[in-house]
């Protein structure tokens, strides 16, 4: 194959998009950053014990919502 042929974009391009693919599920699968709806505090989860850890930081927008509607 070589460089000038029409296939290798095509393979390049789904080379990529499954790079891509594999980063969003590995960065879904390790858990983020989640705001606790009672308190406001977030928090991360642990997958490997399915546990939370609060941060000790609560989050702005979430605290506006619940003065607004008290």
């Amino acid at each position: 194959m070589d460089i000038a042929s029409k296939k290798l974009p095509i393979i390049l391009i789904i080379v990529l998009l499954g790079i891509l693919a594999l980063q969003f599920y590995a960065n879904d699968s390790k858990g983020g950053k989640f705001v606790d709806p009672q308190t406001c505090e977030i928090y991360i989860k642990d997958p490997q014990i399915n546990s939370k850890e609060y941060l000790d930081e609560f989050d702005s927008k979430c605290l506006e919502f619940k003065n607004l509607n008290p």
